[in-house]
């Protein structure tokens, strides 16, 4: 077990990407949490998917600041790879732990849209680096993404693993993601830890993933398409588990040391955060379906075997994502365990008040 050497009261925390599924739950956490934290929030609200579910959430957390009689937490609308934009945000708030959660995401949306993954993925995480870099944080977390494992056969995927076989660009961005972290915690001693999600999911989340773009198809009648023909799995992370390994993770930042040469060793780690238990895509859309029924959302006689193809894979897509996450049990007593009925639940009683009410 790694012993916590950061205290976040009293500190400044940068979240970038803090309107976005997992930035908005994780400033939730720490508000509720930390009495005299003070959290800035990033966020360019571009459209890539519904901007008012992005609204709502921060519209949340202004609810929860305000309850709290808190003036600690501030948000500012701007683009990480704005350098300017970036610049004045350290030189006003000069944040000691940075968690950057901002970026392009969508593994299919990179084949059509490359610009905006290298603009958000690429530049924006070299702006946070050399920001890192010039201002002495000292904790840099940030979002990799389990698609660097690419077409990488051996299962359960383990941090110790090559992941030289990127399937998508936006695969490729996250893997640079952790080189770039790496050369800068060489260079300028900078700790750094890097998280690599597993399809989070939950309340509020990004409508582009499956069991949300699969549940705005079928309150229109329409059909889902199930990829692979059904034979996929995914290690569903519900969000709350997702934002708790991010918050024992930013307590414990990576030692600065130097080795027997006297040189400084990478303050350098990353970890898988996933549910350690892949699910079936075909047990995943049955399940979701029962607790749509279950909250309202569909009918209790909607057909479901009506609204379903099995169809080959897509391009950029893998066959089974599967967290090998011993190291984070091991360091932080922590693993993800959040039951896929549970947290569709969530989701579903989450979707029918939002949009059905």
């Amino acid at each position: 077990m790694l012993t916590p050497n950061i205290n976040l009261e009293g500190r400044v925390v940068l979240v970038t990407g803090a309107a976005g599924f997992i930035g908005a739950n994780l400033v939730k956490r720490l508000l509720g949490k930390y009495d005299s934290i003070s959290i800035v929030g990033v966020d360019s609200l571009n459209d890539y998917y519904d901007v008012s579910i992005k609204e709502s959430r921060l519209a949340e957390l202004d609810a929860i600041s305000a309850e709290k009689n808190s003036t600690g937490w501030h948000f500012l609308r701007g683009n990480i790879a704005d350098r300017a934009f970036m610049d004045g945000v350290f030189a006003e708030y000069k944040p000691s732990v940075v968690v950057n959660l901002a970026a392009q995401a969508g593994v299919r949306y990179s084949i059509t849209n490359p610009d905006a993954y290298i603009e958000a993925n690429i530049i924006g995480f070299y702006n946070i680096l050399e920001l890192a870099r010039h201002n002495g944080v000292d904790h840099l977390v940030y979002a990799s993404s389990s698609s660097v494992y690419g077409s990488n056969t051996k299962i359960p995927y383990s941090t110790d693993d090559k992941v030289d076989n990127p399937v998508s660009l936006y695969a490729a961005t996250k893997k640079s993601n952790e080189l770039m972290a790496h050369a800068y915690s060489k260079l300028y001693n900078i700790p750094s830890t890097g998280l690599r999600f597993f399809t989070v999911y939950g309340p509020a989340g990004r409508p582009d993933m499956a069991y949300f773009s699969f549940t705005n198809k079928l309150i229109k009648g329409e059909v889902i398409d199930i990829f692979n023909y059904g034979n996929c799995k995914r290690d569903f992370t519900y969000v709350d588990d997702i934002v708790e390994g991010i918050e024992r993770v930013m307590l414990c930042a990576p030692e600065k040391k130097c080795g027997e040469d006297g040189l400084p060793i990478p303050p350098y780690r990353v970890y898988n955060i996933g549910n350690n238990s892949p699910e079936n895509l075909l047990d995943f859309v049955s399940i979701l379906c029962e607790e749509l029924v279950r909250a309202g959302v569909l009918p209790l006689d909607y057909d479901f075997e009506a609204h379903k193809r099995l169809v080959p894979m897509q391009a950029g897509d893998v066959p089974v994502t599967y967290a090998d996450v011993s190291p984070l049990e091991e360091d932080f007593g922590f693993k993800p365990s959040t039951s896929l009925r549970e947290g569709l639940r969530r989701f579903a009683e989450w979707y029918f008040e939002f949009y059905r009410k």
